[in-house]
């Protein structure tokens, strides 16, 4: 890093080791050191909103992603009366 003149950012770095399940408990649990600096370990990161943990499954990526678009959905049906049934349709269209 620093021979391309990077510096690492301790407050949003964030350290995610990767393992099957069966192999979760051999994973170090300590922060790590990394130079002057320490990492604290994660059980999961967020990166281009995907999020990964360390036993590499989609569960709770999936389960934040349908709990968003409940949130959306309920945000549409509170404005289903205000709005001509032509633009509702479009913004329910939009969502998928």
């Amino acid at each position: 890093m620093q021979s391309n003149r990077r510096q690492l950012n301790t407050n949003t770095s964030e350290l995610l080791w990767c393992a099957t399940a069966r192999r979760q408990h051999q994973l170090p649990k300590c922060p790590s050191s990394i130079l002057p600096d320490t990492i604290i370990l994660s059980p999961g990161v967020r990166d281009l909103g995907i999020s990964i943990y360390t036993d590499l499954s989609m569960q709770t990526h999936i389960q934040r992603s349908v709990a968003g678009c409940f949130a959306v959905l309920r945000q549409l049906h509170s404005i289903r009366r205000s709005v001509p049934s032509s633009v509702y349709q479009s913004l329910v269209v939009l969502l998928y």
